[in-house]
């Protein structure tokens, strides 16, 4: 890349400069080589990565509007739908080797409530005996052990929930959980997936440099 080259350079007085990052102009001769080339390399890959953003968010709204057409084909001429609770999805090709999933999650948090059922689950720890509170104690201590975000543990909280007593006490502490438990958005998520013969396992086809 010559000075000229360079896409960021500014023209003062017919010489390049490029700004820094306190704001400065800096003259592009007076840029380490070292720092031109990070800056290149940054440059292209980001321009590469929005080019990619751009592409996978097109592809994301074609396929939402596949899968929404389908359904309004099907109700259209057979009165049918197809999906379950939510609006959950899955589409399969004949087969049966390729699928696409449509998955509805909602975004939970938990109000105050939450502090009366730990308060309840306490005294009902406290009032069975040691012995026999021991695995339900360690399952209580894994809900409400927050992570660094200050969000509970929700996989025990759900565990927790399904736990089958008489007590009284218990049985209000898990109304209060329920009660806690606020809906603050949902995300429509689309996975799809793939397998060699129909009695193989499912591969999931990434799309997420996180997980590729």
């Amino acid at each position: 890349m010559t000075d000229r080259q360079h896409p960021a350079a500014i023209d003062v007085g017919g010489l390049p400069y490029l700004r820094d990052a306190k704001g400065s102009l800096v003259p592009l001769a007076s840029v380490k080589a070292q720092d031109l080339l990070m800056d290149e390399t940054v440059r292209e890959m980001l321009a590469e990565a929005q080019a990619l953003s751009e592409q996978i968010a097109a592809f994301k709204r074609r396929a939402f509007d596949r899968v929404n057409a389908f359904q309004e084909l099907l109700a259209q001429q057979y009165g049918a739908t197809v999906g379950g609770t939510k609006g959950n999805v899955t589409l399969l090709t004949f087969d049966g080797c390729m699928k696409v999933q449509v998955q509805v999650s909602d975004l939970l948090e938990f109000g105050p409530e939450l502090q009366a059922a730990k308060a309840l689950v306490d005294e009902c720890l406290t009032e069975w005996s040691e012995g026999s509170a021991h695995e339900m104690r360690a399952l209580v201590n894994r809900v409400f052990q927050v992570d660094q975000q200050g969000k509970i543990n929700r996989g025990a909280l759900f565990m927790l929930l399904r736990v089958e007593t008489t007590n009284e006490r218990w049985k209000r502490a898990m109304d209060a959980i329920r009660d806690s438990m606020r809906v603050v958005s949902t995300r429509t998520y689309m996975r799809f997936y793939d397998r060699a013969q129909p009695d193989a396992s499912w591969r999931a086809v990434s799309i997420d440099m996180a997980s590729a």
